[in-house]
């Protein structure tokens, strides 16, 4: 069993920043692929950003240019810079991680972006 733990959400301005992380406090953290996903009240639940074990990223057009997604491997924790923030950027966000053929979700954070 892997928990995730997510932090760093909160209210933000419209253009302004925010750094959320999603930690595994486990003591060998190898994972295939980590996922950040977010999801509106009344919207499907949508895939942000995606970084592999190997560092491929790949994003969300929504947020291309945008997001940031990193990891600090000692810490086993990654990491989301969102810069640039829309008010259509307000939502629940949750870590996802595929350990081991295994998926594990946190249990989401919220982030407010007022206009």
């Amino acid at each position: 069993q892997v928990q995730l733990v997510e932090s760093g959400g909160g209210l933000v301005q419209a253009g302004g920043s925010l750094r959320l992380s999603c930690a595994a406090p486990v003591r060998h953290f190898i994972f295939t692929v980590i996922r950040w996903y977010r999801q509106a009240p009344g919207k499907e639940r949508e895939m942000v950003a995606t970084i592999s074990n190997g560092a491929y990223t790949n994003y969300a057009d929504s947020v291309k240019g945008r997001f940031t997604i990193s990891r600090n491997k000692s810490a086993n924790t990654i990491f989301l810079q969102m810069d640039s923030l829309k008010p259509e950027d307000t939502a629940i966000y949750l870590c996802q991680a595929v350990v081991s053929g295994r998926t594990f979700w946190g249990p989401g954070i919220q982030v407010t972006v007022s206009s």
